[in-house]
C-alpha cells in the first residue's frame, strides 16, 4: 500500500523495507513487522478503552463536565468482555463446524493417499 501513495511511494517502500528488491532482510522485516503489528494494535486498543473509561465516552477532550460523563461501572467491563467472548465463539462455532462457509471451496478437499496430486 505504501507504493500507492502518490510522488513518495517509492521512497517510503525503500525506507521501511531497505530496498525495492525482496531478498532475505527484507523478508525478515516483513516477518517482523507482520508478528509485531498484532501486539501493538492490542496495546492501543487496551490503551484506548482504559482512557474511555477514564475521562468518559462524551468527553474526549478532557474538560472538566463530570454532569456528562458516564461513570465507570464494572458492568462495562463485564459488558464488553461477554460480548467479545460471545463473538468469538460463535466465529469459532461457524469456522469448526461448517468450514466451507467463510473460506473458499478449494481451500478444502478430501486427501486420497492413492493418488498423486496435480503439480
Amino acid at each position: 500500500l505504501l507504493s500507492e501513495v502518490p510522488y513518495i511511494g517509492p521512497d517510503l517502500i525503500k525506507l521501511v523495507w531497505g530496498s525495492s528488491s525482496v531478498s532475505a532482510p527484507t523478508v525478515m522485516r516483513f516477518f517482523s513487522f507482520h508478528f509485531l503489528l498484532p501486539f501493538v494494535i492490542v496495546g492501543l486498543t487496551i490503551i484506548h478503552i482504559a482512557l474511555l473509561h477514564e475521562t468518559g465516552s462524551k468527553n474526549p477532550l478532557g474538560v472538566l463536565s463530570i454532569n456528562n460523563k458516564y461513570m465507570f461501572n464494572p458492568i462495562f467491563i463485564f459488558k464488553d468482555m461477554l460480548g467479545f467472548m460471545l463473538g468469538l465463539f460463535s466465529l469459532f462455532l461457524i469456522s469448526l463446524l461448517f468450514p466451507l462457509t467463510l473460506g473458499d471451496d478449494e481451500n478444502f478437499f478430501n486427501f486420497n493417499p492413492y493418488v498423486t496430486p496435480i503439480h
